[in-house]
């Protein structure tokens, strides 16, 4: 055996030639390590993300929504020049969650000149497959929600936002950086004395992108960038990347992202229990499914029943089911339900598949779980108008639930808590991902001619500057799943009697945002919006042509586009309703048996 002297001089050679040596020292007591800290700044002062506060060079009020990049390859220089790397790690930012930290362990201690990192990933991991990310991984697109869906490939930073000239309106800009000739390289100089645990706060100056080696002018210069070949907004943007990161000296700033959390372990496992076989599209995204409440056979079974039970209002009347249509693939095809009494909602149902990708549930994202969710609707006066306590007495007295529950947690007794965990089960097993657009993706079906141009409208940017007029459609609903499951105003009037997700954050940039839904059998979830106002697809199209309504929480996304909206031709309208109709999964809406009693 080599003495451990030994062996880093031939780890030096090799850091000197294929440049990683660190995660080979991880287990060495010389080894350090480092946490990275991006704090994100407009200016002097740390972004603020719900007006118009900003200025520009050309005068132009700018706001920021949206704050999203991928981080790779970081290395550190030693004094002497060499440049030494770890494994070419990637990270995901997001300025908005406070998701702001970079951590690398395993790194040599010593002295340090410089530090430098990628905006955007390597050109291997920017052709890999999505589906195989584990679901914490930041290259999963259902966790940081960069990857260019269908199109291939990720986007490294997404800058979003409203502007305004003077005396005008808010319109919407969507800067994306994107492929391989756009990662950009960032070289910050510092002195470093590594030995044990070192943070690193680092600025990322976001008027510095705006004003920088080249300035740029939303009016002027374009609004949007999706970074084609020779663009020159995209060409201005990786200019100005550099200098817009800088290091903060002699300031000790502990990491605003919350630590990582202990696994949680499983809540009530009964001593035998039957593993509940998930299933998925192949190209779906690998879901965060919950520890302390793994898929089992028994407990899937429970809440199917209980998704069936009219037990659960207090009337007796109406159960889960009773809103939830699953030849209308689990939504309600009534504009607002109708509860106990005769009660009526003030939102639409909204369909009930693919909810293991999900992370806020109802409209307004006021549900943190499927479990919470499950059990608001029995306590809406609107709805199941019944207690929680009552419920359980209810189940007690039928003698079928004893031994559900018995079976699904090991024990007879009945409480809120499992009614949430089983109706939890059984809702994250439903998913949908058999329709004829999958079929024709696995080469088992053709798209006709209509419904291919349709794809291709709903795949492509509108961007009149470089000559593109989409349907830009992916932005919102691209991927696998369809959805990119945020929360947007998407030019729908305000209403102050609903005002969406600003009930639940009271943040002013949510105002009269709602969560965005899948177009996964969107041809048979009539009615449309959160308050059901639109009955057809066509209906839809025609608000996204010529209906939107600008307001200052405008998702940048249509905020970037005409007054109105994107005024599709009459063929184009027809050609996207053809490719929404490949969506519809008949397999799941007809046969399913799991959501059947």
């Amino acid at each position: 055996m080599k003495s451990p002297k030994i062996a880093f001089k031939l780890l030096q050679v090799v850091a000197l030639t294929a440049g990683v040596l660190w995660p080979s020292l991880s287990t060495q007591a010389s080894a350090a390590s480092i946490q990275l800290i991006f704090n994100h700044y407009a200016g002097a002062n740390p972004v603020i993300y719900d007006s118009l506060r900003y200025q520009n060079k050309a005068g132009e009020e700018w706001s920021v929504t949206r704050l999203s990049y991928l981080v790779s390859g970081l290395s550190l220089q030693r004094e002497d020049g060499t440049w030494i790397s770890g494994s070419d790690s990637v990270a995901w930012m997001n300025a908005t969650t406070r998701r702001q930290t970079l951590s690398q362990s395993g790194v040599p201690a010593g002295k340090y000149q410089a530090l430098r990192f990628h905006v955007g990933i390597d050109p291997k991991d920017n052709a890999s497959d999505p589906s195989t990310r584990a679901a914490d991984h930041p290259l999963n697109p259902n966790l940081c929600g960069l990857h260019w869906s269908w199109q291939g490939g990720y986007i490294f930073m997404a800058l979003e936002g409203l502007y305004r000239t003077q005396n005008g309106q808010p319109e919407g800009y969507a800067l994306h950086l994107a492929r391989d000739p756009y990662r950009t390289e960032i070289t910050l100089r510092l002195e470093l004395d590594l030995q044990n645990e070192t943070t690193i706060p680092l600025v990322f100056d976001v008027s510095a992108l705006v004003d920088g080696v080249k300035n740029i002018s939303f009016t002027k210069d374009g609004a949007t960038t999706h970074s084609k070949d020779g663009d020159p907004l995209a060409i201005a943007l990786k200019e100005n990347l550099p200098r817009a990161f800088s290091s903060v000296k002699n300031q000790d700033q502990a990491p605003d992202q919350a630590s990582e959390q202990p696994k949680l372990k499983p809540l009530y496992l009964p001593k035998k229990f039957t593993p509940f076989k998930f299933t998925m599209g192949a190209q779906f995204p690998m879901p965060a499914l919950p520890n302390d409440n793994p898929l089992i056979e028994e407990r899937v079974q429970l809440g199917t029943l209980l998704f069936h039970e009219t037990a659960l209002s207090r009337d007796n009347t109406i159960s889960c089911a009773s809103c939830h249509d699953q030849s209308a693939a689990l939504t309600d095809p009534r504009r607002f339900s109708i509860g106990v009494a005769g009660g009526i909602g003030n939102r639409n149902a909204m369909p009930l598949f693919n909810l293991a990708w999900k992370q806020a549930f109802f409209w307004d994202g006021r549900a943190p779980s499927l479990r919470a969710q499950a059990l608001m609707p029995i306590t809406d006066h609107l709805e199941m108008d019944e207690s929680l306590d009552q419920v359980a007495k209810k189940l007690s007295a039928i003698e079928t639930y004893a031994d559900a529950f018995e079976r699904a947690f090991g024990s007879p007794e009945i409480t809120a808590e499992k009614i949430g965990l089983a109706v939890e089960n059984f809702l994250l097993t439903i998913t949908s991902h058999d329709s004829k657009f999958d079929r024709a993706t696995r080469g088992e079906e053709t798209l006709s001619d209509e419904e291919k141009r349709g794809f291709e409208l709903f795949m492509t940017e509108r961007e009149p500057r470089m000559g593109s007029m989409g349907g830009d459609c992916f932005h919102c609903h691209g991927g696998a799943l369809f959805t990119d499951h945020q929360f947007r105003n998407n030019g729908l009037a305000i209403s102050t009697e609903d005002l969406g997700r600003y009930k639940v954050t009271k943040a002013s940039i949510d105002r009269g945002a709602f969560s965005t839904p899948s177009l996964r059998n969107i041809a048979i979830t009539a009615p449309y919006m959160h308050d059901g106002r639109f009955g057809s697809l066509e209906e839809v199209l025609d608000h996204y042509s010529e209906g939107v309504q600008r307001t200052e929480t405008l998702d940048p996304n249509l905020a970037k586009h005409p007054n109105g909206g994107l005024h599709l031709t009459k063929d184009e309208k027809k050609d996207l309703i053809s490719f929404l109709k490949t969506l519809t999964d008949t397999r799941f809406t007809s046969t399913s048996a799991s959501t059947k009693k």
